[in-house]
């Protein structure tokens, strides 16, 4: 008995990881988004608005310096925003991809009919399923777009792996992965995104050095909110009922069938009646 009990704990060890996910994909996959021929963005500057003399500069900066930090909370990462009023923001990915491009019609109705200010962190992939979805969110002023990268790849200089998804493998393919999708977000909306968060929200310390010295601010979050849309409604209302002042929440508002919506529903009219407020990232002092 105690040998089986050993063997459940590890089964549950290694698919709770993999459940995170689930508000991307349903399963982890492997992608290489780019070819790590060097060459790659001299050959095309145009899709990243950089000359060839702007990358060499960024690779002798970066391309020979060695990570020592990895995951959620590296050196540079932001996760919280001063404030001496009661006020929390709520952000909402949505990752793009084959499990990833749906859209959350109810999440995202209410947000509009209670007026409730967020921020979006939008994928490339997403942008593409549902192109005036987006162009529609960003003419809200409710909303705040953000990046949340090209192909949905954690963030690192050497092809580090946060649950099951391979990450960026070099300097070039950290700058394509913010800043493709940066571009693509501009050419929607009129306006360049400044803040960022990885597929995974993982990183390297290399990787959040070259963010900040492109003017882009890599941001997380203090609350957990939907565990990658894993969460029952009743989970998502708790996690959000944790919150203090400068909070940042992390939810999806792409996954229509997970307990997102309706636990947001329920928490928002208990925050306000505490006095909260929501807010939008790209005003605040992050930290």
């Amino acid at each position: 008995m105690i040998l089986l009990v050993m063997q459940m704990n590890k089964i549950t060890t290694l698919i709770l990881p993999l459940l995170l996910l689930s508000g991307c994909q349903s399963k982890p996959v492997m992608l290489h988004a780019f070819s790590t021929d060097k060459t790659m963005f001299r050959n095309a500057p145009t899709h990243l608005h950089y000359s060839e003399s702007q990358m060499e500069e960024i690779l002798a900066s970066y391309d020979h310096q060695e990570p020592s930090e990895w995951g959620e909370r590296v050196s540079g990462v932001l996760t919280s925003f001063e404030t001496a009023k009661k006020e929390i923001a709520l952000t909402f990915d949505a990752c793009g991809g084959p499990h990833g491009s749906s859209v959350d019609d109810e999440l995202i109705t209410y947000l509009i009919n209670e007026e409730i200010s967020s921020t979006l962190f939008v994928n490339g992939r997403w942008i593409d399923e549902n192109p005036a979805l987006f162009k529609k969110l960003a003419e809200n002023p409710l909303f705040e777009i953000e990046n949340h990268g090209t192909h949905h790849l954690p963030l690192s200089v050497n092809g580090q792996s946060a649950w099951g998804i391979t990450g960026t493998t070099s300097v070039e393919e950290v700058v394509a992965e913010m800043k493709m999708n940066e571009n693509k977000i501009e050419e929607y909306t009129g306006e360049k995104p400044t803040l960022f968060r990885s597929g995974t929200a993982y990183y390297d310390d290399v990787a959040v050095d070259i963010a900040n010295s492109l003017g882009i601010q890599i941001v997380n979050y203090t609350i957990l909110g939907d565990a990658g849309a894993t969460y029952t409604s009743e989970q998502v209302k708790q996690a959000l009922l944790k919150a203090t002042p400068g909070d940042i929440a992390l939810l999806h508002m792409n996954q229509p069938d997970s307990g997102t919506a309706d636990g947001v529903q329920q928490a928002v009219p208990i925050l306000q009646e505490k006095g909260y407020s929501f807010v939008q990232l790209h005003n605040q002092n992050l930290q």
